[in-house]
């Protein structure tokens, strides 16, 4: 199957985008997929700033995302926009560190007012990076991202059923089988 990178762009350690990504990153190992993460908020912070892009971790980054088959990208929105830390990274990157890549945005938000936020702020972005292909993304409330008692990410089923298309769309793409099929296999 694919390789896949899945960036949380949030500058929280407890955000609700990484639980989102978490939650899809499960689903994408289920389909067979290998998933690697790599939450902004860990590189350091005067390379981002000084765009050192020959730090070390920086260079790492780069790195994942030229290795990765496919990309995820999530972020919380602010401000009608995708997250300063993401952007961040995103301007350290080769211009076309995405050419050839399937790429799903996801953005996170306390309110429906953000709901056009991955299309009209990250999906210029992200093809003006190259990309060949970017899946329709999907933007979920806050207040749909909880932590269950085990400790394990939970979405509320109706934002669980619509992130699960997409999710399986991103998969298709990648030439991944969806994860009914998977589960039967």
């Amino acid at each position: 199957m694919a390789t896949i990178l899945s960036v949380s762009g949030s500058p929280s350690a407890t955000s609700r985008t990484a639980r989102l990504l978490c939650h899809l990153d499960d689903r994408l190992r289920q389909q067979g997929h290998e998933v690697t993460s790599l939450a902004v908020r860990t590189l350091p912070a005067d390379a981002l700033l000084g765009a050192d892009v020959r730090h070390p971790a920086i260079a790492r980054a780069a790195a994942l995302f030229e290795e990765a088959d496919g990309v995820v990208i999530g972020t919380p929105v602010y401000k009608a926009a995708y997250s300063g830390l993401l952007k961040s990274l995103l301007d350290l990157l080769p211009q076309y560190a995405l050419a050839g890549k399937t790429v799903l945005p996801l953005a996170t938000g306390g309110s429906t007012a953000h709901v056009l936020a991955i299309d009209y702020a990250l999906r210029p972005v992200l093809s003006s990076m190259g990309a060949a292909h970017i899946v329709q993304g999907w933007f979920t409330l806050d207040k749909d991202i909880t932590v269950g008692d085990d400790g394990t990410p939970a979405v509320a089923p109706a934002s669980a059923d619509a992130l699960a298309q997409v999710t399986d769309a991103f998969s298709a793409a990648l030439g991944g089988r969806p994860a009914l099929m998977a589960a039967t296999a």
